[in-house]
């Protein structure tokens, strides 16, 4: 039986009475998805309207921030990419079509005015790309205070400015349908004063909401389920080709109720793994190599990210036992330093010594220095931010100590080349472990949102023997939140 959150009839598709087009997903028109009173899964308009409310008080008095939206981008002629939003865009609005602006003004006594400048319905084109949410739609789901048609919008936007003491707005921004757009917004930036809001937006995305963290949280248990999955398949019918077995992960990923995938997976059979990222998922997979892959999947525009690595055929080698211990001991030690007092950076230096120190220990390896370790055998960073884009708010500084909130990646690996310089039953394997990690104010309120993604050794190998045994996976999911 599947396992469904509410209790909803499919036996005929109900017609709510809706006063214009539906445009993109909202509770009205895909109540499976979206609960009352939110804009995308699990984000309520309060909460959107909040995130403007946070920005406003970042900016002087007579002032206004613009953001651009993003363009339908196309591969050749008509064929297009899937649409790929703003990020900075959707945070403070949860809109999801093409060729928008949206501006956030603060007068003089620092009262907030949200504008959006849409394009209007065209039946003609809808009819090909499906409906639009339109100026309507801005108003009366998006809480726009302010709606204007995009044909308008060059000539609101310079008003706008003009009455500004203070113009925030991002130097660089893509190229909208709307050339009368991309023109005004091009001379907007380039005025005297024009400061960048990205930056701004930044630092109030670093630090995850509860409502985003629930989200996140979603997004990596049906993650970690659709791993498991993966893994089990390893039990009857394992996967030959990389290909197939990336595949199967991006329909896991929707089967267990994301949206999609996050980024486009890297599965890498044996000496495969040594390339970071190996997206080219091309080879076979052979009985007695590692299988590593580093994937997620996305839910209400929010990713997961995780990376494991398993025998394919069921028993870790010696050599392969021996290198992924030292790389889960590490991953676990460095979990527990993501608290206040430490920077990204901090953990990453940890990291190294950790992985230095477990290598010192194996047979072979008493030689081995710390800027070899740092330069060949590690040669990526700790982690990363984690959030509505996969290397979340890149801005923010390494250097800064984590906050309450922020989600992190900590994802250690050793990826050992082949060359006699390294022993040779170690040389061609290459294994990254990797968690999504909420800070918490101590190491006791620290969350693992990956925690059920399995990594011990004697349960991957439990896994893979006995084939999945956790209620639900398989299963077809319709809401997680």
């Amino acid at each position: 039986m599947s396992v469904w959150r509410r209790s909803l009839s499919f036996a005929t598709r109900p017609r709510p009475q809706f006063p214009y087009g539906t445009g993109q997903p909202i509770h009205e028109t895909r109540p499976h998805s979206i609960n009352p009173g939110d804009i995308t899964p699990g984000i309520s308009a309060e909460e959107y309207y909040q995130r403007r409310v946070r920005l406003a008080h970042k900016l002087p008095p007579s002032s206004v921030a613009i953001v651009s939206g993003s363009s339908v981008q196309f591969a050749s002629g008509s064929v297009f990419h899937p649409f790929q939003q703003n990020t900075d865009l959707f945070y403070l609005s949860g809109w999801n079509e093409p060729d928008t602006v949206i501006a956030v003004e603060v007068d003089a006594n620092h009262e907030m005015t949200f504008h959006m400048v849409v394009p209007p319905k065209n039946p003609h084109k809808d009819k090909w790309e499906g409906d639009k949410s339109g100026l309507e739609g801005a108003y009366d789901v998006f809480n726009a205070d302010i709606v204007v048609d995009s044909h308008q919008g060059k000539r609101h936007l310079t008003e706008l400015v003009d009455k500004a003491q203070h113009v925030f707005i991002d130097s660089t921004k893509p190229q909208l349908a709307s050339l009368g757009l991309s023109s005004a917004l091009n001379q907007l930036s380039g005025r005297s004063g024009a400061k960048p809001v990205a930056p701004i937006i930044a630092k109030l995305r670093a630090i995850k909401s509860a409502s985003e963290q629930r989200v996140m949280a979603a997004a990596a248990k049906a993650s970690s389920r659709a791993i498991h999955h993966a893994i089990a398949t390893s039990t009857n019918t394992p996967f030959r080709q990389e290909k197939t077995l990336a595949r199967f992960l991006d329909y896991s990923f929707v089967l267990h109720g994301c949206d999609g995938p996050a980024y486009i997976p890297v599965v890498a059979s044996g000496a495969n793994a040594l390339t970071i990222h190996y997206t080219r998922n091309d080879d076979v997979i052979y009985d007695d190599e590692l299988v590593f892959i580093d994937a997620g999947g996305k839910l209400g525009g929010y990713c997961a990210d995780i990376s494991r690595a398993w025998p394919h055929r069921g028993k870790f080698s010696e050599p392969q036992k021996d290198l992924y211990s030292v790389v889960l001991e590490c991953n676990k030690q460095c979990i527990d330093h993501c608290v206040p007092s430490n920077s990204l950076h901090d953990i990453h230096e940890v990291s190294v010594s950790l992985l230095l120190k477990g290598l010192q220990q194996l047979p072979g390896f008493s030689h081995v220095s710390r800027t070899e370790v740092a330069r060949s055998l590690y040669p990526h960073y700790i982690g990363h931010h984690l959030g509505i884009d996969l290397h979340d708010v890149p801005s923010v500084s390494r250097f800064d100590p984590l906050q309450p909130g922020n989600v992190v990646t900590i994802e250690p690996g050793l990826y050992i080349p082949k060359d006699d310089k390294w022993p040779k039953h170690y040389q061609g394997i290459g294994i990254r472990v990797e968690d999504d990690v909420v800070v918490g104010s101590s190491s006791a309120t620290i969350t693992n949102l990956t925690a059920g993604c399995v990594k011990e050794i004697a349960d991957i190998e439990a896994l893979i023997a006995n084939g999945v045994t956790t209620p639900g996976v398989g299963e077809e999911q319709l809401n997680l939140l």
